[in-house]
């Protein structure tokens, strides 16, 4: 069995993680769509076609893709999967006990199939055949969810991140995501892939509040060599970052973390939205955002069992020292500088490298891809007109689980 690993962000890619939007996306509406942190509806169909495509160009490229609903579908067949998720995304505390329990008993007696769609896409009080005493369910309207759709799930990046030996389930910043990270921990914990196969959970893991400590796996690049890049950004806190660092330093994992501070506004929500890593020795970059005056940090482990941070002079300087590069090739984002808005807001430096200098970014982003061309770096181009309104590129819709060193 291959192992679960992965050693950097451009060695080549050998098993991915996706979630081909579905129902999720049918229950997003001009009205709703804000609070489920999208900024626009998406044709349903289009995306599905467009997600078909991503997915085809990699498994063109070798790599085996996973599905997240098939995944789910085959956990829930677990059955003690199934009642710890039960349990878990159906609690007492969510929806008091009178009504969490008949919800409990109804979803329970599903085909998996059925329940893994509801799980992700949401269901309305409209949709519920079941009536209780319960005041909440009184009390709501019948377009309010029963259980709020998961659009987002479509960036499996966020939710949960493989840094070298193990993976971190990470603690969301936003609500509307939250129960994301429980199904992931479902999987890992109870689908065959996953179960019983010797593999490390830095963080996340366990049914606790975490608190201020949030990440996200957009924020989160393993550059190799025993580095990992983190953003400070508008999802993924200090603590967040010190308390993964400390579990991969505890579990001998990494050697080194540096921390980028980013700008806290919506266009460079993730690192990944800003910046990535193309081929051992070039990242793409947004100069707009990522320059010499960001604040960087870099922590390491410490004698006494603790770490230390400290600040340190560039980003620049302190990613060549822990890729062991003379000098870093930068390529900026292409044309002028309303091209250039344009074309980060539409996800040109958030491209997934499939192996070194070969990166798969959507067509759209015209005048970078240009860039990224004549920079050696080759371009594999998918549709994105309708999955690029969720603000996110192919880094941001795949989670590597398993990838080769530098």
């Amino acid at each position: 069995m291959s192992k679960l690993y992965v050693g950097s962000e451009v060695g080549q890619l050998r098993r991915v993680l996706l979630n081909r939007p579905e129902r999720a996306l049918t229950h997003l509406t001009p009205s709703n769509c804000h609070e489920l942190l999208f900024d626009d509806v998406l044709a349903v169909e289009a995306a599905g076609v467009e997600h078909d495509a991503f997915a085809s160009t990699l498994r063109d490229q070798g790599v085996e893709v996973l599905l997240l609903h098939d995944l789910l579908v085959e956990t829930l067949a677990v059955a003690e999967a199934k009642q710890w998720l039960l349990a878990n995304q159906i609690s007492d505390f969510r929806y008091g006990p009178i009504f969490a329990r008949k919800l409990r008993a109804y979803l329970g007696d599903m085909d998996n199939e059925h329940l893994a769609s509801i799980l992700l896409g949401g269901l309305a009080y409209s949709e519920l055949p079941i009536q209780t005493s319960s005041m909440l369910q009184k009390m709501s309207r019948p377009l309010d969810f029963v259980i709020e759709p998961l659009p987002n799930h479509l960036f499996t990046r966020d939710t949960s991140c493989w840094v070298y030996g193990g993976v971190s389930l990470n603690p969301m910043m936003k609500p509307a995501r939250q129960r994301e990270t429980n199904h992931l921990r479902a999987i890992y914990r109870w689908h065959p892939t996953f179960a019983g196969q010797d593999f490390i959970r830095y963080f996340g893991d366990e049914d606790l509040h975490y608190d201020n400590a949030n990440i996200e796996g957009g924020d989160v690049l393993v550059i190799g060599n025993g580095a990992v890049l983190i953003g400070i950004s508008e999802r993924t806190t200090p603590q967040g970052v010190e308390n993964l660092a400390a579990n991969l330093f505890k579990a001998g994992q990494a050697k080194e973390v540096i921390a980028i501070d980013l700008p806290k506004h919506r266009s460079c929500m993730h690192l990944d939205t800003v910046m990535t890593h193309m081929d051992v020795d070039t990242f793409s970059v947004y100069p707009e955002i990522i320059n010499k005056s960001l604040d960087t940090w870099r922590l390491t482990p410490d004698n006494d069992g603790m770490m230390k941070a400290e600040k340190v002079p560039s980003y620049l300087s302190a990613l060549e020292k822990a890729l062991d590069i003379d000098q870093l090739k930068i390529i900026t984002t292409g044309g002028d500088n309303y091209e250039a808005e344009r074309e980060q807001w539409n996800d040109a430096n958030n491209v997934l490298t499939v192996k070194p200098g070969v990166v798969i970014g959507y067509e759209r982003n015209v005048y970078t891809n240009e860039k990224y061309d004549k920079a050696g770096i080759t371009v594999l181009p998918i549709p994105g007109n309708e999955l690029g309104r969720g603000r996110g590129g192919a880094r941001c819709m795949s989670c590597p689980i398993e990838r080769d060193g530098l």
